[in-house]
């Protein structure tokens, strides 16, 4: 249950002392600390799940306006899963801070962790991540400032942000495709005779918005609104076990309006189906003030659980959906269960495990595209490379941890980026270069960025079998390519300023400068991500012997407009060591020949 303080510092990262004995703090973080009273526990004497959103999302706002400057909004909340209660006397210690700028909105990281008085123990509770809206109250437009990384742990962040932000704008839509799809194949509601009625279960509650819920825009806090919908959506699931529920997972939170001082927020909940041992409540808000219609405000899933005496889910009543539109959500909350246990099985899938691939299918192509990418921006971030060999310009860097061990491969070549990104996104090409690729085709061009290929490689031995890998190809270009042109313009002054003006400004403007200067470190790469996965159209077959791919692919970093550096990276679990001269990462005792030929290869093409 607990972690030791020491492990509870690295994940907050907070205080850094760098080279010049200065202490680092990261400048947009923000930390509050409450105790729980009986004021805001519920009956069991547990923190209430509406109190603590709050506390979330007022030390998240704190924070994206200590960096913008400017009134901030709650536009969205992403998945929140709760790993423990927190107790009455227990204190709560809530750090945000910004891991990213775009232009006018930021994504704030949350960490809610629990510590206890008298033994000192700390344990994670939550961890979130928040979008805000940066607002101005006069004229123009908001132009927020960049966030510069300055620890592994924030580099980190600072390159998921990136996902996470596509991952948010696509949610919407692929979360409809994806129930349209899995409800067709869901059947007819199966009807049990001892089933609780969903009607018995809907709840509908009325908040009148006075100034103390209100911020200094007089816009409705975000958490305010969140607690009020948890708070019908636990009303709602006692109704169907009259029991306490415990709240264990939100879905996403996304705020399409603002609610102001005066409205009325009309709030309902109902449990769209109940399982086993949990049961999905379906929540929304929406204001009105005087005699206007209904505004749209949030919806939300949340997903309980009813403890017995030892602490263990109990066994739930079965539900009855009303008919249309109950048996409509019933149907819902199976595929949203599927979708959960997908994403949860790809996010907790142990990387030493084997096999190391996982099922593919439309409904956690989103997933398996984010984590493909994730890992490969998280191998990118790593810091520890120790370099093993260079020859012909290309240099070979190893690093071995927790029984894993990781390749990257690294060169420059005179071919614009977005050339070298074209010619190396498409894995057939890769036989032109690259002695390891056998055979290449396209299993499914899922979408745009996500491509499922088959490829084959000989055999490292004579007569032996050779191997074959089902690959998912996930593909990323710059999050924003003005953001890139920008700090390259930017890149390219600062490096002209401090060689020509060196001894004539004063050491505060330089040391501005080179503060300056790391922006360079701020552009995005284009990506090609690889990872295995399993399809039952594709099988392994007796000819071949399948292997497993992890993590591999390609950074691609643009170092000017002719010159880009290419980043090659592999993690090898221990049961695809053996291969690795035959792998489909194409090292060998001779991977300078290998990516000397990537590079006369891209050379040749770098005009089409």
């Amino acid at each position: 249950m607990t972690s030791n303080v020491k492990d509870l510092d690295t994940m907050l990262d907070p205080l850094i002392i760098q080279e010049s004995g200065e202490v680092y703090r990261n400048p947009t973080q923000v930390q509050m600390s409450q105790i729980v009273l009986p004021c805001h526990a519920n009956h069991c004497g547990e923190l209430s799940a509406g109190q603590l959103l709050k506390w979330m999302d007022s030390t998240a706002c704190l924070s994206a306006e200590r960096h913008s400057g400017v009134s901030c909004v709650t536009a969205s909340v992403d998945d929140i899963h709760f790993e423990h209660t927190i107790g009455v006397g227990k204190v709560v210690n809530i750090t945000a801070k910004v891991n990213r700028a775009f232009t006018s909105s930021m994504e704030v990281g949350i960490l809610v962790t629990c510590e206890d008085l008298y033994t000192a123990r700390q344990w994670k509770v939550c961890h979130a991540c928040a979008t805000f809206v940066a607002r101005r109250t006069g004229a123009g437009k908001v132009q927020l400032k960049q966030v510069i990384p300055h620890t592994q742990m924030e580099q980190m962040e600072y390159s998921l942000a990136a996902e996470r932000r596509r991952m948010r704008l696509i949610h919407a839509e692929i979360i409809t495709d994806i129930l349209s799809s899995s409800t067709a194949q869901l059947g007819e509601c199966q009807e049990y005779e001892d089933a609780v009625r969903a009607e018995r279960t809907r709840v509908e509650s009325v908040e009148l918005v006075l100034p103390p819920h209100a911020n200094h825009q007089v816009s409705t806090f975000g958490g305010q609104i969140m607690a009020w919908m948890e708070n019908v959506a636990t009303i709602a699931a006692s109704r169907l076990c009259n029991a306490h529920p415990t709240l264990r997972t939100i879905e996403m939170f996304h705020f399409r309006g603002p609610s102001h001082i005066g409205d009325r927020l009309v709030l309902k909940a109902i449990v769209n189906n109940a399982f086993k041992h949990s049961m999905e409540v379906g929540v929304c808000a929406e204001a009105y003030q005087g005699g206007e219609p209904l505004r749209h405000i949030n919806s939300a899933f949340m997903t309980f659980e009813v403890l017995d005496s030892d602490r263990k889910p109990r066994t739930l009543p079965r539900l009855r959906p009303e008919p249309v539109d109950g048996k409509r959500r019933y149907q819902e909350a199976i595929a949203r269960k599927k979708i959960r246990l997908d994403r949860k099985y790809i996010t907790s899938c142990k990387q030493t495990e084997v096999p190391v691939s996982v099922p593919w299918d439309p409904s956690n192509q989103m997933y398996l595209s984010y984590n493909n990418v994730s890992a490969l921006k998280l191998m990118d971030t790593r810091n520890n490379w120790v370099l093993t060999s260079e020859k012909n310009k290309v240099r070979l860097y190893t690093l071995e941890e927790d029984h894993m061990l990781f390749f990257k491969v690294e060169m420059n070549v005179s071919v614009p980026a977005e050339q070298t990104f074209h010619l190396l996104s498409d894995l057939r090409r890769r036989k032109e270069w690259d002695r390891h690729y056998e055979e290449c085709e396209v299993i499914n061009q899922a979408d745009e960025d996500d491509t499922l290929y088959r490829i084959a490689t000989p055999s490292v031995t004579k007569g032996g079998k050779g191997q074959d890998f089902i690959l998912l190809a996930s593909r990323r270009k710059p999050c924003d390519s003005r953001c890139v042109v920008s700090i390259l313009a930017i890149s390219v002054l600062v490096k002209l300023f401090t060689g020509l003006m060196l001894y004539f400004l004063p050491t505060s403007f330089l040391g501005s400068i080179m503060t300056l200067s790391s922006l360079g470190s701020l552009r995005d790469p284009y990506l090609i991500a690889l990872r295995s996965v399993t399809l039952p159209t594709h099988p392994p077959t007796d000819d071949y012997s399948r292997g497993e791919v992890l993590c591999a692919g390609f950074t691609i970093w643009e170092e000017s407009s002719t010159i880009t550096k290419i980043t090659y990276y592999n993690q090898a679990t221990p049961g695809v060591l053996p291969y690795i001269s035959t792998d489909i990462v194409g090292l060998s005792s001779a991977f300078s020949s290998s990516f000397s030929a990537c590079s006369q290869f891209l050379e040749a093409n770098k005009y089409g």
